[in-house]
């Protein structure tokens, strides 16, 4: 028995080192969510009096720093030239800042948003800010404020906000020239604001979406957003701020061969208005014509019979103009396209267009005609929208179908040249494949308004420009999905909704949005009541 007993316990003992010996994979733990901690700062944070030229910040783990161009912000604004920060890549556990060319009495503050993350798992060490001032003491004050967008459902993210002092040197184009004089940035979830460690004063307040980060309004690119008077830090007041894109100033581009008979002109800004007078004499048989592109900044002047290999022009708008000298190339030759706004199916509410090329020089109706499914003949209208665009206009009926057909020469270009024989097949959808919005709108204004049916990308789909109120705005025949709907005002009664002007002092025309997405389904009518606020 005793036997027995020692080799039962010599047997249990050797499973049990054999158990003990067998590799197991590890279950890895719990995930470190904890951010880095910084743990020194030489010279400390908050420091009066700063003289130095390097800074170190001291951090309990390994960091890196990720996308510091996009995330630091450093206010006063400094040139790049003037500091240098470390590492640029690779961990460390420290940040080095050198500094060179600092001004007196100026408070600094470094905030490195969430650029500051671990090593192992990213962790980000949240908008720490690291705060000096080369003078006796740290401004204290702060602004804050919201911002919104004049067109747009939801502002921008990553805008900048910035105060310029109003001092000997300030003039309003400030703007356009200098940084800054305090500068945040809501980073890439705010729509709320606070400058901080401003200084007591007079500021212009200014907010834009700086897309070239350089601390400057660019009209071509970026919007702006400005409270109308000046403020007096402190204050207990919340601004509030509208961003809108300003039109580009108008300017005459270059001149260049767009094609055999075609010159263009580049241009930036709104191109209502532009007049080609040509300043070359010509022979009795020369004819041009002009027309806008409808993608690029251009202008085509498009001309035949004129031999001259150089030709003189004066472009004008309002009060602007231009003189060019341009000597013709040889290029290829422009030729006659067609393309068709609809191919097989059209929307109720939609018109049929054919877009061209060239230049549509004349239309005879008499080669068009326009039957329905039963081949009876309907009823129709030509129209020339611009050179390139005639639209077919008729009755659209539920549950139908339609034969357009163009015979040669139903529309010639400016270069004689005419299109072979068109024939394009329409059907139309029931009444119950589409939906209503019927909308009350309360607190109208007394100026014209537009109002925007628009798809989930604010895309407009629809618009109605109202000038006479009325009870009831209805949009019928709407394809089913989801719609925003959005209120313009013509403050001016100009037709247009217009957009603001930093120095004419001029905010963007009111826009209002209907708080909700509207859900339109197939043989469904949605009323609405929209009170603007």
């Amino acid at each position: 028995m005793k036997h027995r007993f020692y080799v039962l316990a010599f047997l249990l003992i050797c499973t049990l080192l054999v158990n003990c010996a067998r590799r197991g994979s590890p279950s890895g733990g719990q995930k470190d969510e904890i951010p880095p901690v910084l743990i020194k700062a030489i010279p400390e944070v908050m420091k009066t009096n700063f003289n130095s030229e390097r800074i170190r910040l001291y951090f309990d783990e390994y960091i890196v720093l990720k996308n510091l161009r996009k995330q630091l912000i450093i206010s006063p604004p400094l040139d790049p030239a003037q500091y240098l920060i470390s590492p640029q890549s690779g961990a460390s556990k420290f940040i080095q800042i050198d500094l060179d060319s600092l001004s007196v009495n100026t408070t600094y503050t470094f905030n490195f948003g969430q650029s500051i993350v671990d090593n192992n798992e990213g962790n980000p060490y949240a908008y720490f800010k690291y705060v000096f001032s080369t003078g006796d003491y740290i401004d204290s004050l702060s602004v804050q404020g919201t911002l919104r967008d004049a067109i747009s459902r939801k502002a921008d993210n990553f805008v900048s906000v910035m105060l310029y002092a109003i001092d000997s040197t300030f003039t309003d184009s400030i703007i356009y020239q200098k940084p800054p004089t305090y500068f945040t940035n809501t980073l890439d979830s705010l729509i709320v604001f606070d400058i901080e460690n401003v200084k007591a004063g007079q500021y212009l307040l200014v907010a834009q979406k700086d897309i070239s980060n350089n601390y400057v309004f660019d009209q071509k690119v970026d919007k702006i957003g400005f409270y109308p008077q000046i403020i007096t830090v402190p204050s207990e007041m919340s601004y509030d701020l509208t961003l809108f894109q300003e039109e580009t100033n108008f300017s005459f581009g270059r001149a260049f061969q767009a094609g055999k008979n075609r010159v263009g002109f580049g241009f930036e800004g709104n191109p209502n208005g532009i007049q080609i007078n040509l300043d070359t004499k010509l022979g009795r048989d020369a004819q041009f014509t002009q027309s806008l592109d409808r993608e690029k900044d251009s202008i085509y002047f498009w001309y035949k019979n004129i031999k001259q290999d150089s030709l003189q022009f004066t472009l004008t708008k309002d009060t602007l103009s231009q003189s060019y000298t341009h000597r013709v190339m040889s290029v290829e030759a422009d030729s006659l396209s067609v393309e068709a706004s609809h191919s097989r199916s059209i929307d109720l509410e939609d018109v049929f267009s054919i877009k061209t090329s060239t230049p549509i020089s004349s239309v005879n109706k008499g080669l068009f005609s326009l039957v329905n499914k039963d081949s009876v003949q309907v009823d129709f209208e030509t129209r020339l929208i611009n050179p390139h665009e005639l639209q077919i206009q008729f009755e659209l009926l539920p549950n139908d179908a339609y034969k357009i057909q163009a015979l040669p020469n139903a529309f010639v270009d400016f270069y004689d040249a005419t299109h072979d024989t068109l024939q394009y097949f329409l059907k139309t959808k029931s009444r119950v494949d589409y939906g209503n919005i019927r909308l009350r709108i309360n607190n109208i204004p007394s100026s014209p308004f537009f109002i925007d049916i628009m798809d989930d990308k604010e895309i407009i789909e629809r618009t109605q420009y109202i000038t006479e109120p009325r009870g009831q705005y209805s949009f019928m025949n709407l394809p089913p999905k989801k719609y925003f709907v959005r209120v313009r005002i013509d403050e001016n009664s100009n037709g247009v909704w217009d957009s603001g002007n930093f120095l004419l002092k001029e905010q963007a025309e009111a826009v209002y949005h209907f708080p909700a997405l509207l859900d339109v389904r197939a043989n469904w009518e949605l009323q609405e009541t929209f009170t603007l606020k």
